[in-house]
């Protein structure tokens, strides 16, 4: 093989003529652009510096927590994470290893928080039976909460939290990451801008086979832990997320029937399934169903406008949400605006940014209260065979 180049020179050439460039270039500026410092045009946003940011424990260090929560954190530039509480104390030390977490608690020292500086929110990531005790034990704590969905087990419990909220003079939210996930807001945006024409209609399927030997499944299944059936834990996305995409618009009556499995051992405590109707003051129904019963697993949204519609499958999910637009016009197109995943750390810096001007969340307590009235209207429907319940 050659030892010429395409240019015509060796490689001996070569590299004696790259020893010498430094050199030529320090001899004569002409040969070079000089390199210079600029000035920070704009505002870019920039994350604020760790010393700055919200302070939060994350409170229950489950799948959940661990597999989105957590690693929300860090993308977020308004947040970070201090303390772990849990009665793991193994897997808490673990964690704070990966994390750079030093600070930790268990269930039964927990009010000690109220004399901790390095925690100003808390982040309530346990089953949906223990959201109301930590939840109020943290506020009078002096800590700003963000509680998990459904907000609690009764709606009795949720007027407690956002007494107790009230009380200590400091902010509730509820974590509907949806509303901060940006393909549901896209819809929301286009919908609000009238793309769709005049709303008409919403459906909406949420559902997965519930398992009842897997530990993240089986709590949900107990009435003390889960609170209630399939509508509070994946039935609940549906009924959040269709009347977010109704703003101003309030509900009126609800109807329900049950549709669980007769005969299945899983459900002798929570209900498996409910199919429901929510009427609107404005005329609209929401249509959806719940279930613990299907497989695949479903997350399905749908709009339908005077003149056009949008189908969101999946809608609600931790990774893969997807719009496709219909009529208005033109053709069918199918496209995301946006990277799921990104709904955790805008979900905390939202909390984190209201908490600091202690300011209502997005997403209050009022809100999970509105909607633990709703479910527990489904449920006295569906008890008096889908009865109409004014709310």
């Amino acid at each position: 093989m050659s030892d010429t180049s395409k240019t015509g020179l060796s490689r001996r050439e070569i590299l004696a003529a790259g020893a010498t460039i430094p050199l030529a270039l320090s001899a004569g500026k002409a040969m070079a652009q000089q390199a210079q410092g600029q000035p920070l045009i704009g505002d870019p946003q920039l994350p604020l510096p760790a010393s700055e940011r919200m302070r939060w424990a994350i409170v229950g260090l489950g799948t959940f927590a661990i597999g989105q929560v957590i690693p929300g954190f860090g993308n977020s530039s308004l947040s970070r994470i201090t303390s772990f509480v849990s009665g793991n104390a193994a897997k808490a030390h673990d964690l704070g290893a990966r994390y750079g977490v030093s600070r930790f608690y268990d269930y039964s020292n927990f009010d000690a928080i109220a004399d901790d500086p390095e925690i100003d929110c808390v982040y309530i990531v346990l089953p949906v039976g223990l959201h109301a005790e930590f939840t109020i034990r943290a506020l009078r704590a002096g800590k700003h909460v963000l509680c998990e969905k459904p907000m609690a087990s009764t709606s009795a419990e949720c007027a407690a939290m956002i007494a107790a909220a009230q009380a200590a003079n400091r902010q509730l939210g509820v974590a509907y990451r949806v509303h901060f996930e940006p393909n549901n807001r896209d819809a929301l945006r286009r919908i609000e801008a009238g793309e769709l024409g005049a709303m008409r209609y919403i459906s909406a399927d949420h559902g997965f086979s519930a398992d009842p030997n897997w530990p993240p499944h089986k709590w949900r299944l107990e009435k003390a832990l889960g609170g209630g059936g399939s509508m509070y834990d994946i039935g609940i996305y549906g009924l959040n997320t269709s009347l977010m995409m109704l703003p101003g618009d309030v509900p009126q009556s609800v109807s329900a029937l049950y549709s669980t499995p007769a005969g299945d051992p899983r459900f002798t405590e929570v209900e498996g399934g409910i199919d429901y109707r929510v009427r609107m003051a404005s005329g609209i129904n929401i249509q959806g169903s719940s279930s613990y019963c299907w497989s695949p697993y479903v997350s399905r949204q749908r709009y339908f406008g005077a003149t056009a519609s949008i189908a969101m499958q999946p809608a609600t999910t931790y990774d893969d949400n997807r719009i496709t637009l219909e009529g208005g016009g033109g053709p069918s197109r199918s496209f995301t605006s946006g990277d799921p995943m990104s709904q955790f750390s805008a979900q905390v810096d939202g909390f984190s940014a209201a908490a600091r001007a202690n300011r209502p969340h997005l997403t209050p307590g009022e809100m999970g209260l509105r909607d633990m009235r709703l479910i527990e209207a489904m449920y006295a429907s569906a008890d008096q065979d889908g009865a109409i319940i004014a709310v």
